[in-house]
């Protein structure tokens, strides 16, 4: 994957040294640096057994398919057919990190930017937990998770442009936040998703692509991302906003999420009620894989649906377990 060329030299300097990632808790004092870690070998199973779970959509055309039962999927790993083992239609509640880019390029935007976010969060159900994440030159955890609308909606009107973008960063946070959402039994079982809105590169992280990669496909969180392409001065502009095009895609695409990249401020509501409705349209299908490898090898998965005209689409894959030590 060619995301070096993406990278700013001063990032991999830093990350070489282990620098340390400054993350704000707006609501605790003092500030604390948090160190970051290299990603853990975690495969994607719950509470110790060794279920592959996957998040699934279903769409035909633009509408979501969620009248499927089990025996209408088929699940694939490297080539290989699966048992589906467990399977849930009904709307799990959803944990979820709001990431707003408030660099200094969105300042004509973020009004806008903020409006959609506050409708986008208002949709949230109170089983549902969300974070609010601002990302510049720093990352800042505005709103730690809460199934609170209005504090949700006091921290996304908090923040304010100014400074660089550490995208990097801003999921690197948001997914280790997320991994600290667990379940303690069935009932507490929740989708995991990213929604971050970005207009450009990133210019400022101390975190390599691969490595915020690597953690995210060992992750059970889907990415959603929204990339503001910018009217202004586009053509000097163009680069950057390829190289972001990239990331957020890969991100994305890897996770079983899905990439916006409006050209209006205006579109912003609406590609928020899209991922709204994508989020309480998925399945959850689990199964034991027939490879009893443990050799932490990434493996590929592919889900398909007995019906004509119907595309279903979930994460690419999950690294295989390890032997425990």
């Amino acid at each position: 994957m060619k995301v070096s060329m993406f990278r700013k030299a001063v990032a991999v300097a830093a990350a070489s040294v282990g620098a340390a990632i400054l993350v704000v808790h707006a609501q605790s004092a003092p500030q604390q640096p948090q160190q970051p870690q290299q990603p853990q070998q975690q495969p994607s199973f719950r509470a110790g057994v060794e279920i592959v779970s996957l998040n699934v959509i279903v769409t035909e055309g633009q509408r979501y398919v969620t009248d499927l039962e089990a025996d209408d999927f088929n699940v694939f790993e490297d080539g290989v057919k699966q048992d589906v083992s467990f399977f849930n239609k009904t709307n799990l509640p959803i944990a979820l990190a709001v990431l707003l880019d408030t660099s200094a390029s969105m300042d004509a935007k973020l009004s806008t930017a903020q409006e959609a976010a506050i409708g986008f969060s208002r949709k949230l159900r109170p089983q549902d937990l969300a974070e609010v994440i601002d990302f510049d030159s720093r990352v800042v955890v505005l709103q730690p998770f809460t199934s609170n609308a209005s504090e949700l909606e006091q921290a996304i009107r908090k923040t304010s442009a100014g400074g660089s973008t550490s995208l990097y960063n801003a999921v690197y946070i948001a997914l280790k936040d997320l991994k600290k959402v667990v379940a303690k039994n069935t009932e507490e079982i929740r989708r995991q998703a990213i929604v971050v809105l970005s207009d450009g590169e990133d210019t400022s992280s101390l975190l390599p692509f691969e490595e915020v990669l690597d953690l995210a496909k060992r992750s059970e969180t889907a990415i959603y991302a929204i990339g503001l392409r910018s009217n202004e001065n586009a053509a000097s502009t163009s680069k950057g906003f390829h190289e972001a095009e990239f990331v957020l895609r890969q991100l994305t695409q890897q996770t079983g999420g899905r990439a916006f990249f409006p050209n209006q401020l205006s579109e912003l509501a609406g590609v928020y009620g899209q991922i709204a409705d994508e989020l309480s349209s998925q399945y959850t299908i689990g199964y034991a894989s027939k490879n009893s490898k443990r050799d932490g090898s990434w493996r590929r998965v592919v889900v398909r649906v007995n019906r004509p005209s119907v595309m279903a689409r979930t994460k690419q894959g999950y690294f295989a377990p390890t032997t425990s030590h």
